[in-house]
């Protein structure tokens, strides 16, 4: 089981979480994503557009579905806490075998609480991070902990930073610009800021393996996609669903990437283009490429 763990910007939304050993998966229409218990939440960027991505590209590679444990939280950090709570009491039963985790409530002790619970388990999951989890993940000091980070190239000054607490107050001198990749990734390698796999995020994608540079990918180029909210929640979801699936991170990493690219080619959206129209999209997208990624496993 591949679990996603993250919150719906909804304060009255309780809490989501899996059933059984083979949990009821989501699935999605033009309504949004329809989670297990029936209820329906809007595709509109977050973690719902990272889950609706993450079940398209197990749709099309023929592969099960991840679960979706989710909490209601605006920024309180109440829904991310009961979340935190259920899952570590949860997690022996559960036995997962990889989790991403993304908007979540940045709480220090919770994490390591949780970080504690995963390594007492038998066979230690992936761990993939994007959004406020990670920035918590990098403020603990075990961000080693986990197999991939997503982040954007602000993001990757904040990971750089030593000393900052959250990307907001990333030190002016830490430029955030594609250029100073080399040295803010170098930066945030010595400093134990990141693990040692990386989609860094940009108008060219750097992707990371082992800490060192393993492809860049930069076509094709659809400009507008720098101005639609969630489409860095397409690539998490894409890396996601492609892991869900068995390839190899630095495989999975490179096909995201790629995928993402394509679709945005494919749909030519405009700067007012909703990220749910793309992630509709991707199924006309990913069978196309189906025999390239497994390809790409293979190698």
């Amino acid at each position: 089981m591949w679990i996603i763990a993250g919150t719906i910007p909804d304060p009255d939304f309780s809490l989501l979480v899996p059933e059984g050993p083979a949990p009821r998966s989501a699935s999605l229409s033009e309504a949004g994503l329809h989670l297990p218990d029936g209820r329906t939440v809007p595709v509109e960027r977050g973690t719902a557009a990272l889950a609706a991505t993450a079940l398209q590209t197990c749709a099309a590679l023929g592969s099960t579905p991840p679960a979706l444990l989710l909490a209601g939280d605006t920024g309180s950090g109440s829904g991310s806490r009961r979340l935190y709570a259920w899952l570590e009491k949860a997690l022996p039963a559960l036995a997962p075998r990889g989790l991403t985790f993304h908007y979540l409530f940045p709480d220090v002790d919770w994490h390591n609480r949780l970080l504690l619970a995963v390594r007492e388990l038998e066979n230690a999951p992936l761990m993939v991070a994007d959004a406020g989890f990670m920035y918590v993940a990098k403020m603990s000091g075990y961000a080693d902990a986990y197999e991939l980070f997503t982040p954007d190239v602000g993001e990757l000054a904040f990971l750089a930073d030593e000393k900052a607490p959250h990307p907001f107050y990333t030190r002016g001198f830490l430029l955030a610009e594609e250029q100073n990749i080399p040295v803010l990734l170098a930066r945030a390698q010595e400093h134990g800021n990141c693990p040692a796999n990386l989609i860094i995020k940009g108008m060219a994608d750097h992707i990371i393996h082992e800490g060192r540079l393993h492809a860049v990918v930069d076509s094709p180029s659809v400009p507008a996609m720098e101005c639609i909210g969630g489409t860095g929640d397409i690539v998490t979801g894409l890396v996601t669903g492609l892991l869900c699936a068995g390839l190899p991170t630095a495989t999975a990493a490179l096909a995201a990437a790629r995928l993402a690219r394509l679709l945005a080619a494919h749909c030519r959206p405009d700067p007012s283009t909703p990220v749910s129209r793309l992630i509709a999209a991707l199924p006309e997208v990913l069978p196309r490429s189906r025999d390239e990624i497994l390809a790409l496993g293979r190698a």
